[in-house]
């Protein structure tokens, strides 16, 4: 499966020093999927496949690596917390921790989320004002460029 990150990678930048994860944990598909879905509506299919295919290595490397990897993080986080076994679905406890309740779940994946949107409008930043080196982008299928809530103001772009 071709992805603009690989699973170390997706590790390396999503995850804190301190937070240990087996390397197994993130798949090629669930990259595959975080991609598509908070990657593609922002950047368009066209200026995504030219990356796939190797091209804007720099600014790929720069720009969306990281947010690419938060967004594996966002749609991963959830699973993280449960174990499925032989006993069923289980959250994880020992005697020196115990899960996450719900409310530090929701405010950990607000933050991811402020953080991915913040990254990704910085690249469409720097893909506005490099629009001769980016043919394959167009700003107006970028759903980044419509409406959003930020702070709790509604804003049109």
């Amino acid at each position: 499966m071709n992805t603009l990150i690989t699973p170390a990678e997706a590790l390396r930048l999503a995850f804190r020093e301190g937070e240990t994860l087996p390397p197994g944990i993130i798949a090629e598909a669930d990259i595959a999927a975080a991609e598509h879905r908070y990657l593609v509506p922002v950047l368009g299919q066209e200026l995504y496949d030219e990356l796939l295919g190797g091209a804007h290595g720099e600014f790929r490397e720069a720009y969306l690596a990281a947010p690419a990897a938060l967004c594996v993080r966002l749609l991963l986080q959830p699973r993280l917390d449960i174990l499925t076994g032989a006993c069923g679905t289980t959250a994880p406890r020992s005697s020196w921790s115990e899960p996450a309740d719900g409310e530090a779940l929701r405010r950990l994946c607000r933050a991811l989320r402020t953080e991915i949107r913040t990254l990704l409008r910085r690249a469409t930043d720097y893909l506005d004002a490099h629009r001769a080196e980016f043919p394959e982008y167009d700003p107006q299928k970028n759903i980044l460029k419509r409406c959003s809530t930020d702070g709790g103001f509604v804003q049109t772009l």
